[in-house]
């Protein structure tokens, strides 16, 4: 491209996959430094002009070659290395809309852990304690039980008026509860007891009759999920006198070199692990034998699949996020995401949209990304005034995140048409 590309006309088409603002696609000249605020106005004028009900201005994103602009168009070509000659095709989507704060739980310690189910939030703190919290931001219980830090939760189940949640500490114990919904009360059912060091990670899996946990002894366990008696140590096996009943584990999964720091299930039968010895394993549970190994350059502090994209995003021992597709025989990085300023410690996709997921960091922050704009997030979500331990997603619209500033926060986005 010359000089005057910044001046230059190029041609272009709009072209959209949501049919309620699609607009005519004969190609149109424009500037070739025009950006996505100025588009985003040719597009709502040219709605208005076809659509006569169309009177809301709608922000969008512009998709060029599989990325959405960031630059000026000109920009985006020349670094794609495209020609400016040619009819160039612009998908336009609906922008998915700035989270703004909701809420702030406060907490007594750190909070390093949080998972979601409906209207319910669990966190699990650095004072040994697990919380129950509604997603209005009211706080129903805090559960005492462990003996160190709690480092992972989640919900198991829920049957009718009774939840099932488990939590897992470096105490070296994860433990099944039952929560009494309208009673609001809490038993501690099951102690689970085969780790020989703290538990850091654990997944329930999609039927909720297992969970896996991950540790700092380099093991993953799986568990039966179930209350039932049959799945329990005899007393008199228990070497540690425990509160309710005890259980060990169904398989201990060894390969890791180092401490387990993320697991998660991909079907019944399959379990991806993230470590920090620079592995992320694929696990057949069944034959309790490593399926595939990727090898990253740092240690992984946390590795999460998408069963939407099919694709595995990692948070590191870097400032850099990373994108691999377990499907790829050579395992290399497909993308990096680059913004955070400091160590990357959690990473999660969302459970409705293909493209978008969360980070969170030591730098503060919480970031929101699309997987087509690798260089920019589509949000930082700011607030937290200490380094960031996990975050979550507890609907397509409510993002949560936990932090060593004693909150988890609630930011709520008005949720984008798919």
């Amino acid at each position: 491209m010359d000089g005057d590309a910044d001046a230059a006309q190029i041609q272009v088409r709009f072209v959209t996959k949501q049919e309620q603002y699609a607009i005519p696609d004969s190609p149109l000249a424009v500037q070739s430094n025009i950006q996505t605020a100025e588009l985003s106005t040719l597009v709502n004028g040219l709605l208005t002009e076809s659509i006569q009900s169309h009177k809301k201005n709608i922000d969008f994103d512009f998709l060029i070659y599989g990325e959405l602009l960031r630059t000026t168009v000109a920009e985006h070509l020349q670094e794609k290395g495209v020609s400016t000659e040619d009819t160039l095709e612009i998908e336009y989507i609906e922008r998915f809309p700035a989270p703004s704060p909701q809420d702030c739980l406060m907490h007594d310690d750190w909070v390093a852990a949080v998972d979601t189910h409906g209207s319910w939030i669990l966190s699990g703190c650095y004072d040994n304690s697990v919380h129950i919290w509604t997603t209005k931001g009211q706080h129903k219980l805090a559960i005492p039980g462990h003996t160190s830090p709690v480092k992972a939760v989640a919900w198991v189940a829920f049957n009718g008026d009774q939840a099932i949640f488990v939590s897992g500490s470096h105490d070296q114990s994860a433990i099944l509860w039952s929560w009494n919904v309208s009673g609001n009360s809490v038993e501690s059912v099951v102690t689970c007891r085969s780790h020989e060091k703290g538990i850091e990670c654990l997944a329930v899996s999609a039927d909720g009759k297992q969970f896996a946990t991950g540790g700092w002894d380099n093991n993953i366990c799986l568990w039966s999920a179930s209350l039932a008696e049959e799945d329990n140590v005899p007393a008199k096996k228990k070497s540690k006198p425990e509160q309710g009943k005890s259980r060990e584990a169904l398989t201990t999964l060894k390969g890791h070199k180092e401490a387990v720091s993320s697991v998660q299930w991909m079907d019944y039968n399959t379990v991806l692990s993230g470590s920090w010895d620079h592995l992320i394993k694929i696990w057949d549970c069944e034959l309790g034998a490593i399926k595939q190994d990727i090898a990253g350059n740092k240690a992984f502090f946390d590795a999460a699949w998408s069963p939407l994209s099919n694709s595995i995003i990692t948070a590191s021992a870097d400032r850099h996020i990373r994108l691999y597709d377990p499907r790829s025989t050579d395992s290399l990085v497909k993308t990096t995401f680059t913004s955070h300023t400091g160590w990357v410690q959690s990473v999660r996709w969302s459970t409705t949209r293909d493209t978008l997921f969360l980070s969170a960091g030591y730098d503060n922050q919480v970031k929101l990304w699309d997987t087509r704009s690798p260089k920019t997030p589509l949000y930082d979500l700011t607030g937290h005034e200490d380094k960031v331990l996990c975050c979550n997603w507890s609907n397509p619209s409510l993002l949560i995140s936990g932090s060593c500033d004693n909150t988890l926060r609630i930011f709520k986005a008005k949720h984008a048409m798919s």
